[in-house]
């Protein structure tokens, strides 16, 4: 019988390696389920897997829009649906991005936009107050002005909503943690990295896109270097700013995961990875 396997987790904790290492045992194809790593060009800023991490691991969902073109959770879900309907191979779904996966693979519905509604007069504060009498779980940022207008306007205009939470595929889900602290320095250790690998470069490339994509408007990695190129901020100032963000955003996701999954909860073992591994494989 196919499997479909999930692995989620914050941010840094060694999803990418665990679904590669899993599907290699498995003989499985991988769904990529971070909303960032969808889009072409932004590698380094996305901890995006490159070809050699990849292992030969057919991916899907991976530099698959163009920076412009808008792409949304329902989007994603016709997708997902799609490639379980025609893949024979066992799937492991991996990423951060918890709504995308709730999306996929449970009975999350979409209805067409009814109204635009106008926000102007509400600050950010009392928007993030009312998507919580709706959603205490909400994952976005208090100072994401446009998103928390469109996740309110969708909320109100019922235009999205789950049907009994009802799992649609037989699938296990995990997902990776480790101690605070741990995680925090592997966060602020990970955006040094990739400074050092050339994030300024790349996103030196994308400049011009600032301008049309909503993804590097949003994305944690890429919207903070708006401020560096029109606000004068330093880059010390950004970088700070990036792990900031970080931080935050894998304090969420783990809120997210212990509220919308009925996860199976795997410690990393950093020092002996293959533990990590063992410990999933065992519970398939």
């Amino acid at each position: 019988m196919r499997k479909i396997i999930v692995i989620l987790g914050p941010t840094g904790v060694g999803k990418t390696k665990a679904s590669v290492e899993l599907a290699k045992k498995l003989n499985a194809i991988i769904i990529n389920a971070d909303s960032v790593a969808i889009y072409k060009y932004l590698n380094i800023g996305s901890a995006k897997p490159t070809k050699e991490e990849q292992e030969g691991i057919k991916h899907y969902l991976i530099d698959y829009k163009e920076l412009n073109e808008d792409y949304t959770i329902y989007d994603y879900q016709k997708d997902v649906r799609d490639i379980i309907e025609k893949e024979k191979s066992n799937i492991i779904i991996v990423g951060g991005s918890g709504l995308y996966v709730k999306a996929a693979l449970y009975d999350y519905i979409f209805n067409k936009e009814t109204s635009k509604k106008d926000y102007n007069n509400y600050t950010n504060e009392q928007l993030y107050n009312k998507i919580k009498q709706f959603d205490n779980n909400i994952e976005i940022h208090i100072n994401n002005r446009q998103r928390l207008e469109r996740y309110l306007s969708k909320i109100e205009n019922n235009e999205e909503f789950v049907t009994d939470s009802k799992l649609l595929y037989d699938a296990k889900f995990f997902c990776l943690y480790t101690d605070r602290q741990i995680l925090y320095d592997r966060i602020n250790n990970r955006v040094d990295n990739m400074i050092e690998n050339g994030l300024l470069n790349e996103i030196n490339n994308l400049k011009d896109y600032y301008k049309t994509s909503k993804v590097l408007n949003t994305a944690i990695g890429y919207k903070e270097f708006y401020n560096y190129y029109y606000n004068n901020k330093s880059l010390d100032e950004v970088i700070d700013e990036i792990k900031k963000n970080s931080r935050h955003y894998a304090k969420r996701q783990l809120t997210f995961f212990k509220h919308q999954f009925n996860c199976k909860w795997i410690k990393t073992d950093f020092n002996n990875f293959n533990n990590t591994i063992d410990e999933i494989y065992k519970l398939i």
